[in-house]
Order: C-alpha cells, then structure tokens, then sequence
C-alpha cells in the first residue's frame, strides 16, 4: 500500500455530463437472503416516473416491485432511483426490468435470492485464500521462501543493526512491507469471526497453508501463522517491534522471493526492523507523529489475550505461551498512552493512525473476560468513554488510517457486560456510529454514507460488522436498510457494478475486479495466472476524485483508457485498472475485516 495524506471533499452528486450513459440497474450479484430488505438501483438518463419497472419470479410470473423511489441522481446519470423488491421471497433467480413506453427494455438485471447465497461461493473460506497467498516467510502458493535474512534493528539505540529474526506473517499488500498495526487488527479480526460462528469453518489447508487437513479449522492456521509472528515481534518483555521494511521496498516489483532491495546490508540480506516508539521517528527527513505506545502494544494484548481462549482447547501450550504475553503487553501500554505510528523514509507517507483510546479499551475488556478482574472491566469502560464513537463515522475528512482499526469490537464486547448500565451506554455508542453513516447516505439511491478515502472499502466492511453486532446485541432494525445497502455495495450493487471481491474465475454472472494492483497480476505461476491466486481479496475501493488525481504514480496502462468511464462520477472514481493503486490494491487487513460478515451471510 503506499499511503498518503489525503483531504477530501463532500459526498454527493457534481454537475452532469454532457456525455450519454447507457441506463443499468445496480444490484447485489452474490445475491440476497430470503428475509433481506432487497433493493436494486436503477441509473439512467429517462426518468423513473417513464419507465415500467417489473420483476419475472422464477416461477415465470410477472410482478412490479414493492415500490421504485427516485432519489439523488449520480453524476454522470440524470436519474436515479431505488427498487424495492422485499416481498419475494421464493428461492431462485429473477429478472428486473425498466421497460419505455414502447416496451422496449432500458435496463435489466438477472438477481439471486436464496439462503445459500453466500454459501453457493464458499464466501465464508475466500478471504483465507488471499492471506495465505499473502504469508511470509514461507509461502504456499508460490511454493518459495522468502525474506529469511530478516532482521536487522533501526532506532534502537546501542542495538542499531542487530539481528534479529522476524520471519513470518503476512505482506501487507502488492509491496512486502510489514505492519505490526495491520497484522494484529487481522489477527483478532480471524479470532473473532471464529468466536463468534465456529462452526461450518472448513480444515482443508494444515498450518503450513498448503492442502490437507490437519484438524484445526483454517482461519485458526491461518489466525495462529500471524500469532507466531506477533510472538517473534515481542521477543521479551518490554520490546516490541512495530514494523518491517519501509518505502524502500517500493524499488522492487517482483515475486517475493525475488526481493533484491538493498538496505544498506547488501541486496536482499535483510530489512530494516523499527520498534515501537513513543516518539515521533523515521531514519531520513520524513518522521512521524508518535505520542506513545499503546495503540500498538495494547494491539499485542488484545491479540495474544484472545488466542489464548480460542487456542486453550486446540492446543493448551501454545495458549499459555500467549496467555504469558498478555498483561505485561498491557502494563507497558498503559504506561506510555498516546498513538504509535509506523515509519515514514524515502516518503513523507505512513499509516498516520492517531487514536488509542480504542484499543487499550478493547485490551482491558478481553482482560477482563480472561481474568474477571472487577478492574479491567472499570478501565476498559473508562477507555471506552475516551473514544464513544469511532471518528470516521459521519466525518467527511481523514488521514491515512487516522482512525484505526476502523470498527471498535471494544464497544461490542462491554455492549454484553451483565453490568447493565455499562452495556446500555455503549449499545448507545454503537447506535449513534451507525446513525451517523446512515444520515450521511439516506439521499443518494446506494444509500451509502462511508466518507471515499483511501480504502473505502475497510470502511464499509467496518460498518456491517458493526451494524450486525449491534442488531443481534438490541433486536433493533432501525439501521437494517443502511447496513444491507453497505454490504450490498460490496457486492456489486455500486455505480461501477463490482464486486469489490476478487471472485474466482468460474462464478457465473459477476464481475470483480478483473485488473488488481498486485506484483504477480501479469504472471503465470506452476500454470496458474496471478489473478486467480488472489482470489478472495478485498480491494481498496472508490476513492474522492480530488485524492486520486493528486496521488504520486497513478495513472492508467489499459491502452483502451477507463474502462468504466461511463460510470464514472466527477466527485468519486474507481478503477479496475493494475496501475490505480488507490481504488484496485487488495489489502492484507481489508480482507480479513471480511471474515465475520461473510461467516454470519453464510450462515444465516
């Protein structure tokens, strides 16, 4: 990823174009779920009070939808409105229509209802696919080794240029850095999604990641592959490793076990290793903005205190080697409050993530349910109330990954404290996050209301998650429609109509990102072409125009130009194009932020 600051500008429709667009209709192309609130959305240049709008049942009968709502139109189309089609509930596929007064067809679309929707596609398994295409160290898919000089320490002191070795985990993008901000929120992501659906989970890889069961459920291997690394990143008590490589690594473009770049110890001997700094650091010009150390060291804790539980019954050793790490991790967090940001060289950029609060809260609380500690459950409530509202939700405006990890699972955990004061409060926290977005969407017809920054994406997988919990957590459907608009929009229904999902190559009836940015997108490995072993990653996704167009090095290699330029909005652009890394990047921690909601799709 090549991050940057980024300054946006308001959501919302920018004057049309001139140019003609062919009329569509948007829908969710993994399909819907019987009792979902299903809505597709019409984009066109005739009015929606011209057309007829219809829907052939899959027992053949014609119907009109429940209701057809014109809304804000999205540039370059004059006209936008949304299908509401609820009542069917028959399990099978459908046709909608938008149908001129001279019954010719403006627009159709072939749409999916049924309770294997998510199912059908093995949506549940596909993000594990990516990761394990992601490792370091040793790496399944390519059949290779990679980075095994790593490393040697950088702003250490008296330790500058020692040793260490950090083997392990997963590239955080196309490039091969290393973040210890990422990786956790990926860790915890994994256990999480297991915590809360672990049944149904496939063991068709070994904790190796290549093909064979070993009898532990794969998103545990793959959980477990990243908790190993953590391990080796807190190599005693007290030290705590942050990053692996910077933006030198940007020099090279290759597989990785090809990585030659130089970092001042001969051409792929070893990377830089930064530790966790309470102050601002970087090795040339460009430094960051540090304040403490708890928003990566309270990351350790939170990790390590629940693969403890989860592991505790798979296997009781490994659990007690985490279980060790857990409260000295917290201790030294807590003493040294304030955010650890990762390290900018060559490039002023970095992961500018400047909140904390959240994840000493969500440390607190998963030492609370590991100890019973009266407390830790006071600060973790105490920590909550720092941070009510994760700051992306109804903001218009962020730095790169400023507010991070982007769904707060702190919140959700004191939401289910018998303390019943404590879990009305945060239930009323994560209902106002969610009001926040759901405000900001309510007038366009994708009912969309994530701010386009750079990974967008993460941010409405956030949202989901987050709107999820909160509905099992009340009962309350109030953001139901917000919540499955979101998700519909990953799925397809969005003005580019893209999965924002790479999907394996033999899913009938969908698109999905065909062009990713990756180092292996143009390369046929043991007979298999790079898209295909990227399967299951999650796209960065739609950014502002403003962003993409300052951005350093993008540009578009597809000598037939944009190939969704008819869709294509003056405020908000996305691309399925290698060279946009800002829209079409597949991300490590993206990916896994999938993993709860696609388990719960696939289950319900």
């Amino acid at each position: 990823m090549h991050p940057k600051t980024i300054i946006l500008s308001l959501f919302g429709a920018a004057c049309l174009s001139a140019a003609a667009s062919p009329d569509v209709i948007r829908y969710n192309q993994i399909g819907y779920l019987p009792d979902d609130i299903k809505a597709g959305v019409y984009m066109g240049d005739t009015s929606p009070d011209s057309l007829d709008f219809t829907l052939r049942t899959p027992s053949g009968t014609v119907v009109r939808p429940d209701s057809v709502v014109p809304a804000e139109p999205w540039a370059p189309f004059a006209h936008s409105a949304r299908i509401y089609f609820s009542s069917q509930t028959q399990p099978g596929k459908y046709s909608i229509s938008a149908t001129d007064a001279s019954g010719a067809a403006n627009a159709t679309a072939d749409v999916y209802v049924g309770r294997d929707a998510y199912s059908r596609y093995n949506m549940r398994e596909l993000p594990l696919n990516y990761l394990r295409q992601q490792r370091c160290d040793d790496n399944p898919v390519f059949g290779r080794k990679c980075h095994q000089h790593d490393g040697f320490l950088v702003l250490s002191g008296t330790d500058d240029g020692k040793k260490v070795d950090v083997r392990g985990g997963w590239h955080d993008a196309s490039d091969f850095l290393q973040y210890l901000t990422t990786s956790a929120n990926t860790v915890y992501q994994l256990l999480f999604a297991y915590e809360l659906n672990p049944d149904g989970w496939a063991d068709n890889y070994d904790a190796t990641g290549r093909r064979g069961s070993n009898g532990v459920p794969d998103i545990l291997d793959e959980a477990r592959w990243g908790l190993e690394w953590m391990l080796r990143m807190n190599p005693s008590e007290g030290v705590y490793y942050n990053q692996i490589a910077d933006d030198r690594d940007h020099r090279f473009a290759g597989l990785p076990a090809d990585d030659n770049v130089d970092y001042g110890w001969g051409a792929g001997t070893g990377r830089p290793v930064y530790p966790c700094s309470a102050e601002p650091y970087g090795l040339m010009s460009n430094k960051n903005r540090s304040t403490g150390l708890a928003s990566s060291v309270a990351k350790f804790a939170s990790s390590f205190g629940l693969g403890a539980k989860v592991f505790d019954s798979i296997d009781p050793a490994f659990a007690a080697t985490l279980r060790e790490r857990v409260e000295p991790a917290f201790k030294t967090a807590a003493a040294s409050e304030g955010a650890c940001q990762t390290a900018p060289c060559v490039s002023p950029y970095f992961y500018e993530e400047d909140n904390w609060a959240d994840d000493m809260e969500l440390a607190a609380v998963t030492l609370y349910h590991a100890t019973d500690s009266a407390d830790y459950l006071r600060r973790a409530v105490n920590y909550g109330r720092l941070e009510p509202v994760t700051p992306w939700m109804g903001a218009d405006s962020a730095r790169h990954y400023q507010w991070y990890p982007f769904v707060n699972l702190g919140h959700y955990y004191l939401s289910k404290t018998p303390e019943q004061k404590v879990a009305r409060e945060f239930r009323r926290n994560m209902r106002s996050g969610l009001r926040r977005v759901a405000e900001r969407g309510e007038n366009n017809a994708f009912r969309i209301g994530i701010p386009f920054i750079w990974c967008s994406n993460n941010l409405a997988a956030a949202y989901v998650t987050q709107a999820m919990l909160y509905r099992d957590l009340t009962g309350d459907n109030s953001y139901r429609e917000a919540e499955t608009a979101t998700r519909d929009w990953l799925m397809g229904c969005n003005p580019w109509g893209k999965v924002m999902i790479m999907m394996p190559a033999d899913a009938p009836g969908i698109s999905s990102p065909a062009d990713p940015h990756s180092t292996i997108i143009d390369r046929t490995i043991d007979d298999k072409p790079g898209r295909a072993l990227l399967t299951g990653g999650l796209v960065d996704g739609p950014v502002y125009n403003n962003i993409f167009k300052t951005l350093r090095g993008v540009h578009l290699r597809n000598p037939n130009g944009d190939i969704l330029a008819p869709y294509q909005n003056p405020t908000v652009v996305y691309h399925d194009d290698y060279s946009d890394y800002s829209t079409n990047e597949p991300t490590m921690d993206g990916t896994a932020s999938l993993t709860y909601m696609l388990s719960r799709l696939s289950r319900e």
